[in-house]
């Protein structure tokens, strides 16, 4: 595990935790997987993937009812990061405030991390 031994690699707003926490119930799964992969015009992308048991590498982070995996190649990326989930007139979900990203393109689909 990356960063600070006891602290988890992501925090959930209430509104994330809610969110997740339905659609794990809705759908029977056991949580959501969290990773990032290259493309987008900045790079790299976060993925987002129902998963119905966490891989033994997976860093999981719990809280209430919700539960969400961080894949293993994706924990230094996401170390710091506070996942919301957010509703507004014209679109709804769910937003990463990550500490790691440099650059993010127009869209806010695609993020740019520091070389490693």
């Amino acid at each position: 595990m990356f960063g600070t031994p006891g602290k988890q690699a992501v925090s959930l707003t209430p509104e994330a935790a809610g969110q997740i926490a339905s659609l794990m119930q809705k759908g029977g799964h056991a949580g959501l997987r969290i990773g990032v992969k290259k493309g987008g015009c900045a790079g790299m992308e976060y993925t987002m993937d129902y998963v119905d048991e966490a891989d033994p590498n997976d860093e999981v982070v719990e809280q209430g009812d919700a539960r969400v995996m961080i894949a293993p190649m994706a924990q230094m990326f996401l170390f710091g990061t506070e996942i919301d989930y957010e509703v507004s007139l014209l679109e709804s979900g769910f937003r990463f405030r990550n500490p790691n990203v440099v650059d993010a393109c127009g869209c806010g689909e695609s993020i740019k991390f520091a070389e490693m």
